[in-house]
């Protein structure tokens, strides 16, 4: 597992993140309540890392909701707050 993809998850865990708006306004948009996108992280499958994003390092997660629907989540990890951030998510086959 990926080092930021872990401090990213560690974060989460410990209550440390946020969901930005865009993300906030993709989960109304798709009917998904932000507190299953965050519970479906533990488990979630890192599938790639990208430390050169700006303005944040960012990876893309594939995620299981509790229906078992599989999302794509985009985390940022911001160095100054020391905290997540939920950036999208989107569905893989929609």
């Amino acid at each position: 597992m990926g080092e930021l993809f872990h401090r990213i998850r560690a974060a989460v865990a410990e209550g440390r993140y946020l969901v930005g708006v865009h993300a906030g306004n993709q989960l109304d948009e798709r009917g998904i309540p932000d507190w299953q996108v965050v519970a479906g992280l533990p488990e979630g499958v890192l599938l790639c890392e990208r430390p050169s994003d700006r303005p944040n390092p960012a990876v893309e997660v594939e995620q299981l909701l509790p229906d078992g629907t599989a999302v794509k989540a985009v985390w940022s990890w911001l160095p100054h707050h020391h905290a997540a951030k939920l950036v999208t998510v989107h569905y893989f086959d929609r």
